[in-house]
């Protein structure tokens, strides 16, 4: 923004570009954006920030987002707890729930091993994986992203598992390489899911 915008305004525009996504202009966009909004209705979306902010947290088993104890995947009796799904993200589980095929659970890392950003394994969540494997789950299905960071967090905890004697599947490429999951569609998911393979 330029330097004859009120401070209060550059200030704003600056808070939106710092989420992912989210450049400069569009950032400015937004700004005036809240600029006309009435004041009940900024209210309202100051109020929902601090909600989501306050009230919601990991799941003690999955590490999903939740606003209870327990998810409502990891509290659904029908769920196949015998076989983790493990992704990097909430919006992961998202995207594998479209497909209404998957009916095992998920584990969320919060993140991949990059040493270049500076994210190591303790960072994640894989020593709360490791406490899930009792002996009922046996099989842990790697749905990483299918990028070198991605591939490389896969292998770490495959060799992490394969002791263990637990079964450990990667998803099938029918996803492209440097591909989200996110945005991946349905059929693309299903498929990748149905020819996954052992690492």
């Amino acid at each position: 923004m330029d330097n004859n915008n009120a401070l209060p305004l550059v200030i704003l525009a600056e808070q939106f570009a710092k989420l992912p996504g989210i450049g400069m202009k569009s950032a400015e966009r937004l700004a005036y954006h809240v600029m006309q909004m009435s004041e009940g209705e900024v209210r309202d979306f100051a109020d929902a920030l601090m909600n989501a902010h306050q009230k919601v947290h990991t799941c003690a088993v999955c590490q999903n987002l939740t606003e209870n104890r327990l998810c409502p995947i990891c509290s659904d009796p029908r769920r196949d707890g015998s076989t983790v799904c493990v992704v990097e993200s909430p919006k992961d589980i998202s995207a594998f729930e479209r497909t209404r095929e998957y009916k095992g659970v998920y584990h969320v890392l919060h993140g991949l091993i990059s040493p270049m950003d500076n994210v190591m394994p303790d960072q994640l969540k894989i020593k709360e994986l490791l406490t899930r494997l009792d002996g009922s789950v046996e099989e842990v299905i790697m749905a990483t992203n299918p990028t070198v960071e991605g591939e490389a967090t896969a292998m770490y905890i495959s060799k992490l598992i394969k002791p263990l004697g637990v079964k450990v599947t990667r998803l099938a490429f029918g996803l492209p390489v440097g591909g989200i999951l996110e945005y991946a569609d349905e059929v693309t998911l299903y498929k990748a899911l149905e020819n996954r393979n052992e690492i």
